[in-house]
């Protein structure tokens, strides 16, 4: 029989979706207040491959990223995407929106591997618990970045692999240091 082995330590990251500075300000006070300090962040970047949260958040749309410097074990990423949805709403109250202003989706880095999490489902998600699915997003080989069929566009653009390239390298500098 096989020995089972605990998972290795990951490295979170979440992506912000707004409009505003302010948005995406209170946004990374509560990730840090909740998983540590940041190390890697993404300027805003391009949101226009979609218009799916437009009804809800308005448009003129940006997405950062951040990654947490502290490692987090994988089985965690169904809590911390439903932290993440109710951090959603208490910024919408501390900032007296009527409307939906941010959307927080979490996911982490694996030496091989962007995992994003979801609430919805597909063909090709694996749901993990409390009806949060995970989503395989990009394959890292040694120097490049893969992408499936089913990659958001926006992930496929140079901008965006070359902030999970940074966090990648910051990840693995890590796990040798551990």
């Amino acid at each position: 029989m096989a020995e089972v082995k605990t998972f290795s330590p990951v490295k979170l990251i979440c992506g912000i979706i707004a409009s505003t500075e302010l948005i995406f300000m209170k946004a990374e006070e509560h990730l840090v207040r909740l998983y540590g300090s940041i190390d890697n962040a993404s300027p805003p970047l391009k949101f226009n491959f979609t218009d799916y949260y437009e009804k809800q958040m308005g448009k003129n749309l940006k997405r950062k990223f951040l990654s947490s410097a502290h490692l987090i074990q994988p089985e965690k990423l169904s809590e911390i995407k439903l932290r993440t949805n109710e951090i959603e709403e208490e910024i919408k109250k501390e900032l007296s929106a009527g409307h939906r202003i941010v959307n927080l989706d979490p996911g982490y880095l694996t030496p091989s591997a962007l995992i994003m999490a979801t609430v919805k489902d597909f063909a090709h998600r694996i749901p993990l618990q409390h009806g949060i699915y995970a989503h395989l997003e990009l394959l890292f080989g040694k120097k490049e970045v893969h992408t499936l069929s089913w990659t958001y566009p926006d992930y496929k653009t140079e901008e965006y692999q070359n902030f999970f390239r940074d966090v990648r390298k910051t990840y693995l500098s890590q796990l040798r240091n551990t």
